[in-house]
């Protein structure tokens, strides 16, 4: 199968969808209430703990704008929170091309919607593996598996979608939808996607490295195992 190639692409584009579940909830007033004063109409997929801060953000305000993941997807969370956004129609509406036809059509027949917004931080990986009782069981449950995809396909497709891996990027952002009409620049998306692909490749390369450091033996001792 050839390469999808794409040749056209916005200047700017609308945010109409956001995607946000994160790990670090820091500012995330800020940008709900910026990305709701952006656009009125805009609907927010959540997900776990993420959904319920936002729910008391927008207790007042528009409720209606909030969905959850699963409700949005028809797919309950796996036991533990193992998959939540590992979806065909959230990647859908992350890699979905503005003006591809054929993507139009996959859209409408999944019943998904172009997902323009992505704010995503990861497991704090690092900071779990720091710890004096730290266990390679510890680090296992703390690699993030969705975050990193969702980052990864935003930010592949940055085309169209923006994608906020840190909470000191949500103010330049909600400035500039505000100052642009709710749309966001091909150079703010650009920049966004080079700092994404840099915090992907900086998280496995932590996991990467604290692999290499165990041998086998301390890794069975870990576990009963049969």
């Amino acid at each position: 199968m050839a390469l999808n190639r794409v040749h056209t692409i916005d200047d700017r584009v609308r945010v109409r969808t956001a995607l946000v579940s994160v790990w670090d909830k820091t500012g995330l007033d800020l940008l709900v209430a910026g990305l709701l004063a952006s656009n009125p109409e805009i609907r927010i997929l959540s997900t776990g703990g993420t959904h319920s801060a936002i729910e008391r953000i927008l207790e007042t305000a528009a409720p209606e704008r909030l969905q959850q993941i699963s409700d949005y997807t028809g797919q309950p969370e796996m036991q533990g929170g193992l998959v939540k956004t590992l979806d065909f129609k959230v990647y859908l509406g992350l890699l979905a091309e503005t003006y591809n036809e054929a993507h139009s059509r996959d859209l409408e027949r999944a019943g998904a919607v172009c997902i323009d917004l992505v704010a995503v931080n990861l497991y704090p990986f690092s900071n779990a593996i720091s710890q004096g009782d730290a266990t390679p069981e510890t680090a296992r449950a703390n690699i993030d598996i969705g975050g990193p995809s969702m980052v990864r396909a935003g930010a592949k497709n940055f085309h169209r979608v923006a994608v906020l891996v840190d909470p000191a990027d949500y103010a330049p952002t909600i400035s500039e939808l505000s100052t642009g009409k709710g749309t966001l620049s091909l150079a703010t998306r650009w920049r966004l996607a080079q700092k994404a692909f840099a915090v992907t490749a900086a998280y496995d390369a932590a996991i990467c490295g604290y692999l290499a450091r165990l041998d086998l033996e301390r890794v069975r001792a870990d576990y009963d195992v049969r």
